[in-house]
């Protein structure tokens, strides 16, 4: 059961990250349903290949390159699912922001 309500709590972040981000545009709630589980897929199996290969870019940034992966990982996302569109990498990069931002205000509620 906690997998299935923290499924519909990214969805709904993503449904409101959309809503604020020009930009960033969702179809339906079951694309944004869609949206959550492939983003939670590539950010369990994807994410830590990629966090392990640019570990030294990560570094000599102090940090700052993790957003660029949160920015390739929403393009990957992007790219598999057919209803999400995002229009170029500030798009991505304020998607992953406010998706973050929005996604811990939800699971601190929920």
């Amino acid at each position: 059961m906690g997998f299935l309500v923290k499924l519909l709590v990214n969805a709904l972040a993503v449904i409101i990250s959309a809503y604020l981000i020009p930009g960033v545009g969702v179809d339906g709630i079951l694309t944004a349903l869609i949206v959550a589980l492939v983003l939670g897929i590539l950010n369990t199996f994807v994410k830590p290949i990629l966090v392990i290969l640019t570990l030294p870019i990560t570094i000599l940034t102090l940090g700052l390159f993790y957003l660029v992966l949160n920015v390739i990982i929403i393009y990957i996302a992007d790219y598999f699912i057919g209803g999400f569109d995002v229009a170029g990498f500030l798009p991505a990069l304020f998607f992953s922001i406010v998706l973050a931002v929005v996604g811990w205000i939800l699971d601190s509620i929920f």
